[in-house]
């Protein structure tokens, strides 16, 4: 059985973490299906959003499979470290837009799956947190170094060192999510997320997003030299001919990623 589903159409990737039984939990081999089909993602050239969710209803994923880590050699551990840090670094360098949807557990590993991610949608009845300090242990892919860079140092703290679960409506205050909905409504109002970005030039959507993303983590000086050359990106680009056409001739634009 595939532990990692991917389904592609209408140009959304839409990326199932497929253990069920497990609550969605990693091991090593859900991982290294997860990073190659996060390269798949990368240069397929119809895909210009991705969402990642867990199969079933209770959880996106409780991170880590303890049952797994309890027969593991140190040596081992360190291996599902560094790989679980190296797909999490790809998800969040994907050039396309990418949504967690939450729709359960999503503890640990599955938190630092979703902080990887661009946007955060969650069911209501979910449930979420950092919870490694409970375990002895800290955050390891990316937890200590996405949640304050996105709420602020002083809220991450208390919730790492606390290993506290929040609820969906805790978290959208917190700043974590980007919205909260019905469980039933989870999907669409992901693919009606979308449709805004999906309507627009998928290639400035890339740069807008990897002039974001770069510039954050820079000075202004620098941030701006970024921003420069990814504008250039567009400019030889069939897609901003076409806009200009468009609204020449007062129609929507038919962009092509060209």
């Amino acid at each position: 059985m595939e532990q990692i589903l991917l389904q592609i159409s209408n140009h959304m990737a839409i990326v199932t973490i497929n253990r069920e039984e497990s609550l969605n939990a990693f091991n090593y081999e859900t991982l290294l299906e997860l990073q190659q089909k996060v390269e798949d993602i990368r240069i397929h050239p119809e895909v210009r959003v991705v969402i990642f969710i867990g199969a079933g209803e209770k959880s996106f994923s409780v991170g880590a499979d303890l049952k797994e880590r309890k027969a593991l050699t140190d040596e081992q551990v360190k291996r599902n470290l560094f790989k679980i840090n190296e797909v999490f670094n790809a998800i969040d360098q994907l050039p396309q837009p990418t949504i967690a949807a939450i729709n359960g557990f999503a503890f640990g590993g599955g938190m630092e799956l979703a902080l990887a991610c661009d946007f955060r949608i969650a069911a209501k009845e979910a449930l979420m947190g950092l919870t490694e300090t409970g375990l002895a242990i800290i955050p390891g892919a990316g937890g200590t170094q996405r949640l304050p860079r996105l709420i602020g140092q002083a809220k991450a703290l208390e919730l790492i060192l606390s290993a506290r679960r929040m609820t969906a409506d805790e978290a959208l205050f917190a700043g974590v999510l980007t919205r909260v909905v019905e469980r039933k409504d989870l999907l669409n109002e992901c693919f009606a997320f979308c449709e805004p970005l999906l309507a627009n030039g998928p290639v400035a959507i890339q740069q807008a997003k990897y002039a974001i993303k770069n510039g954050m983590n820079t000075d202004l000086h620098t941030g701006l030299q970024i921003e420069r050359k990814a504008y250039e990106v567009t400019l030889p680009t069939e897609d901003r001919v076409e806009a200009l056409q468009a609204f020449a001739e007062k129609r929507k634009p038919v962009f092509k990623g060209k």
